[in-house]
């Protein structure tokens, strides 16, 4: 199970958010490039980056931090956060993103990323991100009546290489994550999934690889920032 540290960037800084409220948010490095070469040098086999501002704008706007990311960084890096248009995806992936994340627009515009799923294979994730097992888009500003198994499954023959699943409830709160639904989503498609949101501790991290169906990884941004987990040592762990 793969380890992705998050790194998540707001008005040009690696912050996190608590339950993905961008007033409650709190600045963890001013460089972000920095950031991610920290975990790149403690081992990490990818990097997970969310533009925060462009997942409310609509459009990329921490591009500048993110393109430094990946000329310092010789980890493969998945992107989410304003990712609404194919030019936007032909134009981060022309410039080495392994992975984008689409989001928003696998509710509102979903041959969207049937198309891009099929122009660019393997290169194609869907985020989906829920309270309460509804899906939540526009930076979780918007709630939906979307039902996440749902969405999910409708994605099955689009060729997407993974579904990344956000508990936003849990996300930033260090109260550990929805193991329960996270392994239900992973038995209801075929698709790869990846946890998210509430990861604080080595022990999540294993709980999430021992759930009883496998999982591609999890992310975790505040525990590491926190140092509630150290990133060397989950690594270590995940590995035994």
């Amino acid at each position: 199970m793969i380890l992705y540290p998050a790194i998540d960037l707001k008005d040009g800084n690696a912050v996190r958010l608590l339950r993905g409220d961008m007033d409650k948010s709190t600045v963890f490095n001013t460089d972000p490039a920095a950031q991610a070469r920290a975990f790149v040098d403690a081992g990490c086999e990818w990097l997970h980056l969310v533009d925060l501002n462009g997942a409310f704008e609509g459009e990329p706007v921490n591009a500048a931090p993110v393109e430094a990311i990946l000329r310092d960084c010789n980890v493969p890096a998945q992107l989410g956060g304003g990712i609404r248009s194919m030019d936007t995806i032909s134009r981060w992936i022309d410039k080495g993103l392994a992975r984008v994340i689409l989001g928003t627009v696998a509710v509102e515009n979903p041959e969207l990323v049937r198309d891009a799923a099929r122009k660019f294979p393997g290169k194609v994730a869907v985020g989906i991100d829920a309270r309460n097992g509804r899906v939540a888009t526009k930076g979780w500003a918007e709630e939906t009546n979307v039902m996440v198994t749902d969405l999910a499954k409708s994605f099955e023959d689009a060729g997407v290489c993974a579904i990344i699943y956000t508990d936003i409830n849990r996300d930033g709160a260090m109260q550990g994550p929805n193991i329960e639904a996270t392994a239900d989503l992973a038995r209801a498609v075929s698709i790869p999934v990846i946890a998210s949101g509430g990861v604080s501790s080595i022990d999540d991290l294993v709980a999430l690889r021992d759930c009883g169906v496998s999982l591609n990884g999890a992310i975790s941004g505040r525990a590491l920032y926190d140092g509630a987990i150290d990133l060397a040592k989950a690594l270590e762990a995940l590995n035994a």
